[in-house]
């Protein structure tokens, strides 16, 4: 499963107020389950106020999850998905369409508390938490 960052930015905030959430709860409840991160996600996040100061502290949060790069597949996906998306007037954020297309390109599903945009991706399998 690939994080989006409104799944790690909440999962943040509940191991900061050491108050279990809606994201500490998903993860537990797919414990067996592999957790990964695209590149985009992980700018993100270093470009953040909270983890993105210190790269240690930004390290240590992104260590255990698998970092999907970018790749032909990755960036013919995006591209195949903006087309569509850009001739129905419904483009999304780019940063969430490379989410999107590495999911495709990986056949794996995305977590969001965003899933409105992320289902306009044809294809896309959107886990809401």
């Amino acid at each position: 499963m690939i994080l989006d960052s409104t799944f790690l930015v909440d999962f943040e905030r509940e191991r900061k107020k050491r108050k279990p959430g809606a994201a500490s709860a998903f993860l537990r409840a797919h414990a067996d389950d592999q957790f990964c991160i695209t590149f985009t996600v992980a700018g993100e996040l270093a470009a953040g106020q909270s983890l993105g100061l210190e790269r240690s502290k930004w390290y240590r949060f992104i260590q255990p999850f698998r970092i999907l790069e970018s790749s032909a597949d990755v960036a013919w996906e995006f591209g195949r998905a903006f087309r569509y998306l850009q001739s129905q007037g419904t483009l999304i954020g780019a940063n969430d369409l490379w989410i999107g297309a590495t999911g495709l390109a990986h056949g794996l599903p995305v977590v969001t508390r965003n899933a409105r945009e992320f289902e306009r991706i044809p294809g896309l399998v959107v886990l809401s938490y």
